[in-house]
């Protein structure tokens, strides 16, 4: 981060274990990070704030990826997204182009791609 404030970075997986990877990557890197283990759990939150950052898992029980972006830019357009799944199919990629994104990761990810990714969605948002 480069003397500003740090960017509020919210990652949203029903898997502990990415939640946890991740929080701990962002942070070593400055980041505040807010970690959800659904995307209901993030929407009763209160949401995003403008020019904060969404990482979200796409294949999720109750509402998935796709539907929380929705949701969110209903009150942020500009809200920076970056998608990540499980699953390899050229759907999930096709959506997430049309939904609008700054990155899609299929698990498992490399973690210094993510990073450029944020840092390039954070760097869009501001």
């Amino acid at each position: 981060m480069d003397g500003a404030s740090p960017a509020t970075i919210a990652v949203v997986d029903d898997d502990s274990r990415i939640l946890e990877s991740l929080g701990e990557l962002l942070e070593s890197r400055g980041y505040i990070v807010r970690l959800y283990g659904s995307a209901q759990s993030l929407l009763d939150s209160g949401g995003l704030e403008t020019g904060d950052c969404l990482i979200t898992d796409l294949g999720m029980p109750a509402m998935d990826g796709f539907e929380l972006c929705r949701r969110l830019r209903c009150a942020n357009p500009d809200l920076a997204v970056i998608f990540m799944t499980a699953r390899n199919g050229l759907h999930d990629q096709e959506r997430a182009a049309r939904a609008g994104h700054h990155g899609f990761f299929e698990k498992p990810f490399d973690a210094t791609a993510m990073l450029a990714a944020v840092k390039k969605a954070v760097s869009a948002a501001t």
